[in-house]
């Protein structure tokens, strides 16, 4: 038996990179915020240029994004009209707190987010929500240096605590931070750092990373206390590596890549640092510091379940010479030649989602979400208007084939699955519009040109399909539609 009958289909977007309305009523400004379009992008996610507001002669594409945030309920309606079982989505810190850290709550903020869970519960939607989606108000930034500094762990426990409390019993799935392991190959992007030339950066990151977790503990904790009926994830970059060759030197390589990832979920999961990270801080002369009830902190509230974004596998190599020939995404990888590439260099690999969920229930056994898994591509209307993105489908097909062999064969436990983009977004890796994910078109170029206009991709009606069946449909041959009701 394969998708069990309450499995949980859906779609996922972040708020940074969807809603727009930077600003407006009441919204502070955040670190995705300030990141340009174009060639200085990457060392801002980096941290190793400052780019702490806006400049002129830059396109900064999340200040408007799609602008669901005056969209939400037709947008809604649409994934209601797929069947959505959940929906994936994040707040915005600074739409809540402006500055990170206001005496009061921004009422407009919280009304709002209101509002969407509202919309959902009306169409029978469950909300799946991170609280911080690579989220950082500019004010911490600035006062604070991100979350380098310890005072986060309670600025950030107060506004989880807030939206805790306010959204009882309208949300019962938490995610406390967004892809955590970022932080440690995009330091602005996973945690508002800024380097100067003198710092030692792998002590920052890990400094940084050890303020997340013990924030995500606490915030844990609390969402139990709260509402014993909430269920809290954590979140990984996910994508297992693979050794370049059968050197031994090359799997060992790959199993501390691995590793690298695996870190924060282990903290997360089973409640204790590994003694692998304590040997690397060792061997690295890394000083972690460390709060004398940290250990208990983290020992106390591990998390109901495991999240991660699954995209492609990846390839890694022992020899630099090899390493070289890197290519693709956030987090580098070596060209595979046994698989094929999107149109960004991401590795397509359906067999590595069934092997990454194995490896993931294996060290964890606890319940899985596939939470994040798309295609980025670019879309091309036909003369009628309409986008026959067959090479999307495809990609789908065979990563949904993977979660059900993974579940029928290898007895993996799998609570749902949100693809990524499931209405077109801003690519967080590169702030582009044309490489789009979702189910739903949007009117909208890489230079922030066009209607916002939304319509309805051969995709939206083949995951209806999926998901009206649980999951054993995936025909694209003989899909219900009508080209002419479909204009871009």
């Amino acid at each position: 038996m394969g998708f069990s009958k309450d499995f949980l289909w859906g779609g996922a977007v972040a708020a940074n990179q969807v809603e727009g309305g930077v600003l407006e009523d009441g919204r502070g400004l955040s670190n995705i915020d300030v990141l340009p379009f174009g060639e200085d992008r990457l060392a801002v996610q980096k941290g190793e240029k400052e780019m702490l507001d806006w400049q002129d002669d830059y396109y900064y594409p999340a200040k408007e994004a799609i602008d669901m945030y005056h969209h939400y309920k037709e947008d809604i309606k649409l994934f209601a009209e797929m069947g959505f079982k959940v929906f994936r989505m994040s707040l915005s810190w600074s739409r809540i707190f402006p500055t990170g850290e206001d005496t009061e709550p921004n009422e407009a903020g919280l009304n709002f987010y209101d509002e969407v869970f509202d919309e959902l519960n009306k169409y029978g939607i469950e909300p799946l929500v991170t609280i911080a989606h690579f989220d950082v108000p500019i004010s911490l930034i600035k006062k604070y240096g991100g979350w380098k500094n310890r005072k986060l762990i309670e600025i950030y426990l107060n506004y989880a605590k807030t939206v805790l409390n306010r959204y009882k019993g309208k949300v019962r799935y938490w995610l406390t931070i967004n892809e955590i392991n970022v932080l440690v190959h995009q330091p602005f992007v996973g945690g508002g750092i800024v380097f100067e030339k003198k710092d030692n950066r792998q002590e920052i990151i890990y400094q940084a990373a050890h303020h997340q977790l013990v924030a995500s503990a606490l915030v844990t904790k609390a969402a139990h206390d709260i509402d014993k009926n909430n269920l809290v994830g954590c979140m990984l970059a996910g994508g297992s590596h693979y050794p370049y060759t059968c050197r031994p030197e090359d799997y060992q390589e790959a199993i501390n890549r691995d590793r690298e990832g695996y870190f924060f979920i282990d903290i997360q999961a089973r409640g204790k640092y590994p003694n692998y990270a304590l040997k690397k801080f060792e061997r690295e002369k890394l000083n972690i510091i460390m709060g004398p009830q940290d250990e208990e902190i983290l020992a106390a509230s591990p998390v109901d379940f495991v999240t991660f974004s699954y995209y492609c596998s990846r390839t890694v190599s022992a020899h630099p010479e090899d390493s070289e020939k890197a290519t693709g995404n956030i987090i580098p990888s070596i060209k595979n030649d046994y698989l094929k590439s999107s149109e960004w260099g991401w590795q397509i690999d359906p067999l590595g989602l069934r092997n990454s969920l194995n490896q993931l229930y294996d060290r964890y056994q606890k319940p899985l979400f596939v939470v994040e898994n798309g295609l980025g591509a670019i879309d091309q209307p036909d003369e009628t208007g309409f986008i026959d993105d067959e090479y999307r489908i495809e990609y789908l097909r065979e990563h949904v084939k993977a979660m059900n062999d993974a579940i029928e064969i290898d007895g993996v436990e799998l609570l749902g699955y949100t693809s990524w983009g499931c209405i077109d977004l801003i690519a967080a890796s590169t702030g582009q519009m044309s490489k789009r994910y979702g189910y739903i078109y949007v009117d909208r170029d890489d230079k922030g040109n066009g209607t916002l206009e939304r319509s309805k991709k051969k995709s939206f009606y083949w995951y209806k399909q999926v998901i009206s069946s649980n999951g054993e449909n995936l025909d694209s041959e003989n899909i219900s539609i009508g080209k002419k009701e479909v204009k871009v």
